[in-house]
Formats: C-alpha cells, structure tokens, sequence
C-alpha cells in the first residue's frame, strides 16, 4: 500500500476536543450496548442512538454518508449480526437469544469526529462465538499496544493479525482501520494485517481508529445489493471492535473508553 499521504497531527486544543467527542462516543455506545437484549430490532437500536444524540446536540457522521457514489447510508448507527462483518443497516431484524451483534457508531460535532465499535453477545452464546469476541477484542487491544512514538505504522496490523491468526481465524482485509480527525476518514489507512516494521513511523499526537474486523473462517467478503452490509463469504459468524486512540509520550490514550465500555 501507499504512504504518501500526510498524517494529521493534532493540536493540544484539538486533542482536548477529541476527548470529549470520544466521551460522548463511548457514552452513547454504552447506552446502545445496555439496550440490545432479545426482541429489540436493530432498527429500534438505531432509533435510541438518534435520540442519544439529539439530547446531547450532537450530529451523526454516518448519516448520509455516501462514498463513491452508491446510496446514501440511511442510519445513525451500524448494527452488523452474526455472518454481517461491518455496515448492517438497522431495520426489522428481531435479536434472538445466541445472536452477536457489532454496533459501530460515530459522533461529530464543531467539526470533530469519534468512532467506536463493539461486538456484544446476545443472551447466552456458545462457546465458539465467545472465542471469537474474547480473540477479537484481545487483538484491537495488541494493536493499540503498538501505538507508541517510533513504531511503525504496519506493526499495528501485525500485531492484530497474529493474534487473531493464532486461533485460525481470517482477518478481513477489504476493510481497514483509519486516521481520524476533522474528517471520520483521513489518512493513513490502518489495515489489520501486514508485515512489521513497513510505513511511516508513529508520533505523538496522530489519532487513529483501529477496528479489527476477523471472521471464525475465511477473511473473505461479500457485499449485499443494498450496497452496504458486508457479509462472510462462507457464512461464518464475524466480530468487530474499535476504538480512537491517540499517541502519546506515555503510550496510547484511548479516547472512546469510558468505565463500563471495552
């Protein structure tokens, strides 16, 4: 992949202002999180996240989205369940008990932005979609671990891959991680795979979404006709889990944690 785009640094102003969009991320996921039970449709999830923003006068940057041309993204909130990698669209799908969800949600406001994802499982789940959230989680937090001044941009990949890889399961790779800022998406892309030691060198100040996104069987995807929801080409259950995370002196700060979030 290409380096040559510009990394943002961020400004002390502009890092204080990213704290607290990433509070309110987390707040509002936890929220979110608290209310999937079995019986709720995804749709009556993404309506509680629309409220959850409209009390606190903040703004969705997924709403309308529309890179590339295809359809505008029509919710706040992405609720991807079981085979669904990333992207689900909320609508009249019922939880039931055994299902995993992934809710993928996003803040701005005066310009900002936060971006926060968590897998979670709803009632009681078997042993094999446990695994796969324990691994999932274990392996964002292995890559937030190699956000520290004088890294390499790849060793954040590899250290996500090597963990996920370890139990056999696929990473996907069509969607990856990314910088984040003034715009949801800026560069560098952050894939969650890859040699070590390749790309630009971290700094203090770079903010990043990091978001493994790992499949129990093949990494492989498929993308439905609404252009959105992506899907396990085999049919195999996905997790996914992300976090903004700033660099420091003294390692990684996590922006979107709050007590009680993963």
């Amino acid at each position: 992949m290409s380096y040559g785009e510009r990394i943002a640094i961020k400004s002390r102003r502009e890092i204080e202002i990213m704290r607290e969009i990433g509070h309110f991320t987390a707040e509002i996921l936890l929220e979110i999180r608290e209310r999937a039970r079995p019986g709720v449709t995804t749709g009556q999830l993404d309506e509680i996240a629309a409220r959850a923003l409209e009390k606190r006068g903040l703004n969705s940057p997924f709403l309308g989205y529309a890179p590339g041309g295809i359809a505008p993204y029509p919710a706040v909130l992405c609720a991807s369940v079981n085979e669904e990698i990333v992207h689900g669209i909320p609508g009249p799908r019922e939880l039931r008990e055994g299902d995993i969800i992934s809710l993928d949600f996003g803040v701005e406001t005066r310009g900002w932005h936060g971006d926060s994802a968590v897998t979670i499982a709803i009632g009681d789940v078997d042993s094999e979609a446990q695994q796969l959230l324990d691994t999932t989680l274990d392996a964002l937090n292995k890559g937030i671990e190699r956000m520290v001044p004088g890294d390499r941009l790849s060793d954040i990949g590899f250290a996500v891959q090597s963990r996920a890889e370890k139990e056999g399961y696929g990473v996907v790779r069509q969607f990856v991680g990314h910088g984040i800022g003034r715009e949801m998406h800026e560069p560098p892309q952050v894939p969650n795979y890859g040699r070590p030691g390749r790309g630009p060198r971290l700094r203090v100040g770079m903010v990043f979404a990091i978001e493994p996104m790992v499949n129990i069987g093949s990494e492989k995807v498929r993308v439905l006709e609404d252009e959105w929801t992506a899907v396990t080409a085999d049919g195999s259950l996905s997790a996914h889990f992300e976090h903004t995370v700033l660099i420091t002196d003294n390692g990684p700060e996590i922006l979107t944690r709050i007590e009680g979030s993963h």
